[in-house]
């Protein structure tokens, strides 16, 4: 790995990060990992049901990967701030890399699917250490306006592979089975780790016998999470989200889909999602949006629109166009709520701050996917999906009551 002095956002990074030869480093591994990782949602899913036929089972699998990703986040954001990102990034890909490979194994052997829970909450110990290493790192790549150009880059890679990989996937599924695609998915985390070791970041400042300690950063971290009413109010208004769409889409979703439209037809809706989150970054590139974050959550409201027509049983095409325009919604709130992070957030708090967010956002969601099997058994899945879908729009609107979120600009 080459020895890192500056940052390599020195030079003119204000508009193109892909300038930035750590930046293109980083954009490869990235791209590589979601290309892999874009498969394994529909491969999982359709996994698990193939060896179980039990969605109690794929509940209980994904839980297993959540539970953990949550109780070691905020530890993650400690570490992603305290030591080397571009470091804690390789070695997280590596390790994802492994647990997967285990996934892709007692897949494709058939084993008891019980070696799976392990696996999976090995797998979310590593995603507590990548998601919020991800949050701070891009500031330390490029600067100004480059930051919102090198988050709708980094959201148009991943949606790319978002469009192409679920259909991918789906007929991976239906052909040779879903433990091929998630094999591949292990092989993009070596990859990816491989290409986030030629990065080259600033060194952290040298830690003396006075330097504060992991808690006290932590308790710091906290503290201005805490006093800014602006993120914390987003945080408690995806935590609805999450516990609705994630139990719903993940866990509903591929029961009703074998039942109806098929893993294929399933794969097309996650692919045209993936679409409409691809175009959003591409326009974003370009766009400048004045209030973005009212207007980004305005939008989030439709991302209750297939869940609802999830629960009425509309065809595949519907849900399919559906799931475009959630995507763009979504993908458009992505980028706008990323780079005012950046913006507004000081580097040095931003993977604990980031981390806290994640925590608040993710908390809710194994409530979602044990309690909606549960829900659905006692209501039937048409009620539970567009009660969901209601509750989910509500939430997206709440934190516009707060002026300082009104007035924020990127």
């Amino acid at each position: 790995m080459p020895d890192a002095e500056e940052p390599d956002g020195q030079g003119d990074p204000s508009s193109r990060p892909l300038r930035s030869p750590s930046f293109r480093w980083f954009f490869a591994g990235w791209s590589i990992s979601v290309a892999g990782s874009s498969m394994a949602p529909v491969a999982l899913a359709f996994g698990v049901l193939e060896v179980t036929g039990s969605a109690t089972w794929l509940s209980a699998v994904l839980t297993a990967s959540m539970v953990p990703l949550i109780a070691t986040m905020i530890i993650g954001g400690g570490i992603a701030d305290r030591y080397r990102r571009d470091r804690v990034l390789r070695l997280s890909s590596l390790g994802a890399g492994i647990s997967q490979a285990g996934v892709a194994v007692v897949l494709l052997t058939r084993q008891d699917p019980v070696f799976l829970l392990p696996l999976a909450a090995l797998n979310g110990v590593f995603q507590a250490l990548t998601t919020p290493t991800m949050r701070g790192i891009v500031p330390q790549l490029t600067t100004g306006p480059g930051i919102k150009v090198a988050n709708s880059l980094l959201a148009s890679a991943r949606n790319l592979a978002r469009m192409i990989g679920p259909a991918a996937a789906g007929l991976l599924t239906v052909t040779i089975g879903g433990g091929w695609a998630i094999a591949a998915d292990a092989a993009s985390f070596f990859l990816a780790a491989a290409c986030f070791g030629r990065m080259a970041l600033a060194a952290r400042p040298a830690r003396g016998a006075g330097s504060p300690s992991m808690r006290s950063e932590l308790r710091e971290g906290w503290s201005y999470f805490s006093s800014q009413s602006w993120i914390w109010s987003v945080t408690l208004a995806f935590a609805v989200l999450n516990a609705a769409y994630t139990g719903i889409w993940q866990i509903l979703g591929p029961v009703i889909a074998l039942a109806t439209i098929g893993a294929d037809g399933w794969g097309l809706v996650l692919s045209a999602r993936a679409a409409g989150s691809f175009l959003a970054t591409v326009v974003m590139v370009k766009l400048t949006v004045r209030r973005p974050m009212v207007r980004a959550l305005s939008m989030m409201t439709l991302a209750a629109v297939p869940l609802i027509l999830l629960g009425v049983g509309a065809n595949a095409w519907w849900l399919a166009v559906a799931a475009f325009v959630a995507g763009v919604a979504a993908e458009f709130f992505t980028v706008v709520w990323s780079t005012i992070c950046h913006v507004h957030i000081p580097e040095r708090l931003l993977s604990r701050v980031g981390a806290y967010d994640e925590f608040g956002s993710f908390a809710s969601i194994p409530l979602g996917q044990l309690s909606v099997p549960f829900l659905a058994a006692a209501f039937g899945a048409a009620a539970v999906a567009v009660s969901g879908g209601a509750l989910l729009a509500v939430a997206m609107l709440l934190p516009l009551l707060l002026p300082s979120l009104r007035r924020l600009e990127m």
